[in-house]
């Protein structure tokens, strides 16, 4: 009797501080190393990656984590989220990394060539957690807010301000406490 799933296989692996570290410095030196790129360009680059890394077909694995980029461009390019500052550099400096052709393992890798981005999408996500969950709940109140028969709701302007004082509030608690264990170093580089 066979088995009709498809089989799977679960990989895991922990990252020590030494680890983080590694990645920690790859993402400063991939910002340091298109400091000269403005916004735009950083953000044309990681679209340009996505794009590449999709074609390529990678494991679904890869591709999961490819699309947890998608918010963190969006956020940037999104005139009503207005995502500015310190808040914006924390975003822009975690995309420069996947902007830079230039990565751990060559991109062109057949099978693993997208590894090392999954790894770096994984710990950028961890680290940008609060702005992923506020955009993500400001996306959804402003789709809300479209629909003809809604419930009258606040204002897209009010509901921006709440999300992204509650997204430095728990930026904060991360910091203080540790929210995400496994991104101690990189807390610290965001």
């Amino acid at each position: 009797m066979t088995n009709a799933s498809t089989p799977t296989l679960k990989v895991e692996f922990e990252l020590s501080e030494t680890d983080l570290a590694f990645f920690r410095d790859r993402l400063e030196t991939a910002r340091a190393d298109q400091a000269d790129l403005d916004e735009s360009r950083i953000t044309a680059g990681v679209a340009d990656m996505i794009t590449k890394a999709l074609a390529a077909n990678p494991p679904e694995f890869v591709k999961t984590r490819l699309r947890q980029l998608g918010p963190l461009v969006a956020m940037l390019d999104d005139a009503d989220w207005n995502l500015e500052g310190d808040d914006r550099e924390r975003v822009l400096n975690a995309l420069a990394y996947f902007a830079d052709p230039e990565d751990l393992i060559p991109d062109a890798t057949p099978g693993i060539g997208y590894i090392d981005d999954a790894i770096m999408i994984e710990l950028v996500a961890a680290g940008l957690a609060p702005e992923l969950e506020a955009y993500s709940d400001f996306v959804a109140h402003r789709e809300d807010l479209a629909k003809k028969d809604a419930a009258p709701k606040p204002p897209l302007e009010e509901v921006r301000t709440v999300m992204q004082d509650r997204m430095r509030r728990r930026r904060g608690r991360a910091k203080a406490g540790g929210l995400w264990s496994h991104s101690t170093v990189i807390r610290h580089y965001f």
